[in-house]
């Protein structure tokens, strides 16, 4: 018997109504909902800057409130998220109370931590079990002031919250592919050195974790596809490894050969050796047939043990940064464009500072981006300034320059009323290893009752 696993969300921002959509016409048995990215770690780990008990993908929230009545008419459909983010517990919280009110007390929902390595990075550091992952070198010391350090989680804990009852599964950073992955473990019984069929479904979910991505949208072709109503993608998991994917019928978009290729390619490194916590994957021993009626078959993944490190998103502060926009019209708005930004230059400069970094951009032409430019001047442009530097005070004299121009600068300005730009902390990224042994994944599974009376620590 397959498994029907679709996909809703494809990064946090995603279109609200596609994880409904999804489970109401996909005839689903799990629904997972893919949230994480590097940046995202970022602008969570700020959130629980500001307020401890957030740090997790609201939209989650969201979206589990509009399935609470599919929740209750598909008693088979469970949930798998990474929308935990840097805070699972909290998140387990506010879901755990949402499904009380909405008189689903006793549906488990399981927690995934083990993740966040913030606390533990200073005896990482000195015991040498971080490597940095593009060059390999022992790191010991980290270039700034760390807000998050996530370790990339695989699909083992999510099965063991599986196996203990689960039907909402919270974790923090887990693999994307591992998603889709653990249901085909925890219900086919696959054993964790079954390596060519933990490839195959890993590949599936791989081509699903960015959403409608598989369906039509990005895609070369898309005015082809009918994607005001696309459909998010589902992988028919087969017990033999091999997938078909597919989207509910009746569904905008499109899954051929070319959308489901285009998919499989993206964002890798290797075709060769795609590595995941659970398994290194050969992606070109895999075979595309297509099916008609939007179903493509994927088979012939192999795979080989995973890398003996999990990988660490970091993010550290690198100082404050701002923006402006202004819109320059009329005849050789190009060269006024770029008068404005010297200006501003030279007016910090006279003020006493230089930004340690500037970058401008003319919107419109190209410039600023590259290995792109238009010969043809267009009849307007939007001048994009934006700075970096560890002064907080520096970066905002920089938010006060760009209105004085309407008077003090060339003339075909507009957007000059607009607010100034806000300050905003950097963070950078750093792309760590860490030993496997050091990172120790933990489940908990209570009822959302149990969850929405827990304190706001998630105990």
């Amino acid at each position: 018997m397959n498994l029907r696993v679709g996909n809703g969300a494809g990064f946090l921002g995603d279109n609200l109504d596609a994880p409904r959509l999804l489970a109401e016409h996909g005839r689903l048995d799990y629904l997972t909902l893919e949230y994480l990215a590097e940046l995202t770690l970022s602008v969570l780990a700020r959130q629980r800057q500001k307020n401890p008990s957030l740090g997790y993908a609201a939209d989650l929230l969201t979206v589990l409130e509009s399935l609470c009545p599919l929740l209750h008419e598909q008693p088979h459909l469970k949930l798998l998220t990474n929308g935990g983010g840097v805070n699972p517990l909290c998140c387990a919280v506010a879901a755990g109370r949402i499904l009380t009110a909405a008189g689903l007390p006793e549906l488990p929902i399981g927690v995934v931590t083990g993740d966040d390595l913030l606390a533990q990075l200073p005896v990482l550091l000195q015991d040498g079990a971080l490597r940095h992952l593009d060059t390999g070198q022992t790191c010991h010391e980290l270039p700034g002031t760390p807000v998050c350090a996530n370790a990339y989680l695989g699909a083992r804990p999510l099965v063991q919250a599986l196996a203990a009852g689960a039907r909402l599964v919270i974790a923090g950073r887990v693999a994307d592919a591992s998603l889709c992955l653990a249901p085909a473990v925890h219900v086919f019984g696959w054993n964790w050195h079954d390596w060519d069929l933990l490839a195959g479904a890993s590949a599936a979910g791989h081509v699903i974790e960015c959403g409608a991505q598989a369906t039509g949208g990005y895609h070369p072709l898309w005015a082809e596809y009918r994607l005001e109503d696309v459909g998010y993608p589902i992988a028919e998991l087969a017990p033999d490894g091999s997938a078909v994917i597919t989207k509910p019928d009746g569904s905008g978009g499109a899954v051929t050969r070319e959308t489901v290729a285009a998919q499989l390619v993206y964002e890798i490194e290797d075709p060769a050796q795609y590595f995941t916590p659970d398994v290194t994957v050969d992606f070109t021993a895999i075979e595309l047939e297509e099916e008609g009626g939007d179903r493509v078959r994927l088979k012939g993944a192999q795979g080989r043990p995973p890398p003996e490190r999990l990988k660490v998103s970091l993010a550290y502060e690198a100082g404050y940064m701002a923006s402006g926009e202004l819109l320059v019209f009329g005849p050789d708005c190009e060269a006024r464009a770029r008068a404005c930004a010297e200006l501003v230059w030279a007016r910090l400069r006279r003020a006493g500072i230089e930004l340690a970094e500037t970058h401008v951009e003319l919107l419109g032409t190209g410039a600023g981006v590259p290995g792109t430019g238009l010969t043809a001047h267009p009849p307007e442009v939007v001048l994009r300034l934006a700075v970096r530097d560890p002064r907080r005070e520096a970066v905002e004299r920089f938010t006060r320059e760009l209105a004085p121009l309407a008077t003090s600068g060339p003339p075909g300005l507009a957007g000059y009323t607009q607010a100034r730009g806000s300050v905003r902390p950097v963070f950078a990224y750093l792309p760590l290893l860490v030993e496997r042994g050091r990172v120790e994944p933990r489940v908990e599974v209570r009822t959302a009752a149990g969850w929405a009376t827990a304190d706001q620590a998630g105990h």
